[in-house]
């Protein structure tokens, strides 16, 4: 089992002798999702996940909370946008520190410089060997955009 994993099933266990409900709860739903994970990765014999499998979960629902957020906050939910946020907060305290845009966008124009790519056509080939070296330390769309700058 991963670091990552076992940490975060500790601070479970902290929150429900806390009697932490909010927390309990975000910790609860990771766990789920790590669970449906060992599962889809097994094929017939036991598995546990690595911390790169851990943290493209904790990412999928790191992004899915921003979404939520976003949404809840342009209908005026200030209560649901609230829960997501602290449940955002709660994930992102177990996933390694981002790339900054300034790292994304050095990184963008190495692969850039070593494909030859010059324009926004393309573009697949340079996100193609991007998303490799930035995958669990960056948001994709971010990439996205500013290879799209550099390109453009």
């Amino acid at each position: 089992m991963s670091s990552t994993y076992d940490k975060i099933l500790q601070d479970l266990k902290t929150a429900m002798k806390e009697k932490d409900r909010e927390r309990l709860q975000v910790l609860r739903s990771i766990k789920t999702k790590m669970l449906e994970k060992e599962i889809s990765e097994r094929k017939g014999e036991a598995v546990s996940l690595r911390d790169e499998q851990v943290r493209e979960v904790l990412l999928k629902a790191a992004k899915q909370r921003k979404d939520s957020l976003e949404q809840y906050q342009e209908a005026g939910r200030n209560d649901l946008a609230q829960a997501e946020a602290y449940e955002l907060k709660v994930i992102e305290s177990y996933l390694p520190d981002m790339l900054s845009a300034d790292q994304i966008k050095k990184l963008a124009q190495e692969v850039i410089d070593k494909t030859g790519a010059t324009s926004p056509s393309d573009m697949g080939k340079v996100m193609g060997q991007l998303m490799p070296k930035i995958k669990g330390k960056a948001d994709g769309a971010l990439a996205n955009r500013i290879v799209r700058e550099l390109l453009g």
